[in-house]
């Protein structure tokens, strides 16, 4: 194994029996959802946090004709974000 290759692990987000047979935007938005509920509550240091994080960087589509990583941090600056955000 390389020294990069000991260095990164690349992964997927793991089964998630909320969404079995759906389309992954809702699993995507779930997570983002999560991640920025679980850092208002704990913090951005707190590890548990990052697993949303990784999971919605890895399910969001990066194509613009659909809900993204950067249309839902616009959102969120903007105050139109769908979802509560606190913990």
């Amino acid at each position: 194994m390389s020294e990069l290759e000991s260095k990164y692990v690349l992964q997927t987000a793991g089964f998630d029996a909320r969404f079995p047979n759906t389309n992954q935007t809702r699993h995507c938005f779930q997570n983002y959802t999560d991640y920025f509920k679980c850092i208002a509550a704990k913090g951005e240091d707190f590890a548990p946090c990052k697993q949303f994080k990784r999971a919605y960087n890895s399910l969001c589509p990066s194509t613009s004709l659909s809900y993204d990583i950067q249309r839902f941090d616009e959102q969120r600056e903007n105050g139109t974000f769908p979802a509560s955000l606190e913990p």
